[in-house]
């Protein structure tokens, strides 16, 4: 480095530099064993702080917001409700693509539908606004969508107070969330999937999160290995919606953890005990990104 260098260069240096600190800690631990840690087909042998994981330098990518939103109105981490399902413990952690720097004081929402594929606040459409049942689902793709798919976008007005599996929490110094909810199920058009929103520069009040802007709008998935495995589970049983694909489905981005993936942890032997799924959001915080 040289002191004729601009400030972009020397930065761009840095970053190279934290690629190739990466890539020395991958060799040192293996490069097999590590990839194998942070892979999509890992469900059940994920390990904590995964190198994979912690690739600061990758903007997590930002997707539709969806018809059903509502905005944050519910200041928990405990979204449940009497609402049935596996239970499910998400961790997230919000930070700075570009400083690698955690995001404190961030408002985080998450918001999907229950086992059922319906939504807290849009009942009366039914499972993800109504669509075809059909025969149980399998592993196998079917009925591949043709349209957009429903959740795609045109912001729609809630029909009841409903507000089960929604929550707003706010992250910690190390830019550290976590909310305990129940693993989403599915309708017509979408595979699993959660909503996510991270909002920054507000105001923490006594009646909850207030201005500010959002950053960052995107979904979380779950691998097909997850998924099937809780076909044999009620309520999830019960759901003859027909179901679609990760790979079938037309907003997963199809790029891994860095389009939404989830890192998951269970036994794969009784997934009704419970799932931990967890995932690094790297957010750009001086941008707006409201889907």
């Amino acid at each position: 480095m040289t002191d004729n260098q601009t400030p972009d260069e020397r930065r761009k240096l840095a970053r190279r530099a934290v690629l190739a600190a990466g890539s020395v800690a991958l060799t040192a631990a293996g490069v097999g064993s590590a990839f194998a840690a942070g892979s999509p087909g890992s469900s059940g042998r994920d390990a904590d702080g995964g190198a994979a994981e912690d690739a600061c330098y990758t903007l997590t990518s930002e997707l539709v917001e969806g018809p059903y939103y509502i905005d944050a109105d519910k200041i928990r981490q405990n979204v449940t409700e009497d609402q049935e399902g596996i239970p499910l413990d998400l961790r997230l952690k919000v930070i700075d693509a570009e400083s690698c720097r955690p995001l404190p004081n961030a408002a985080v929402d998450i918001w999907h539908c229950n086992a059922s594929g319906v939504y807290s606040g849009y009942e009366e459409m039914g499972s993800g606004g109504g669509g075809p049942t059909g025969p149980p689902p399998s592993g196998t793709p079917t009925n591949t969508p043709t349209g957009p798919p429903p959740g795609g976008g045109g912001h729609q007005e809630p029909t009841d107070d409903k507000r089960y599996l929604r929550g707003t929490w706010r992250t910690d110094r190390h830019g550290q969330v976590a909310f305990r909810t129940v693993f989403p199920g599915w309708y017509q058009g979408r595979c699993v999937h959660i909503h996510v929103k991270v909002h920054v520069d507000g105001t923490w009040t006594d009646a909850g999160y207030e201005g500010g802007r959002t950053c960052h709008t995107g979904q979380l998935f779950f691998d097909e290995k997850s998924v099937l495995l809780t076909y044999d589970e009620e309520p999830y049983a019960s759901n003859t919606t027909t179901r679609t694909t990760l790979d079938e489905d037309t907003i997963y981005p199809d790029n891994g953890h860095e389009g939404g993936l989830l890192y998951l942890r269970y036994d794969r032997r009784h997934i009704a005990r419970g799932v931990h799924a967890r995932l690094t959001l790297g957010v750009a915080p001086d941008e707006t990104h409201d889907g």
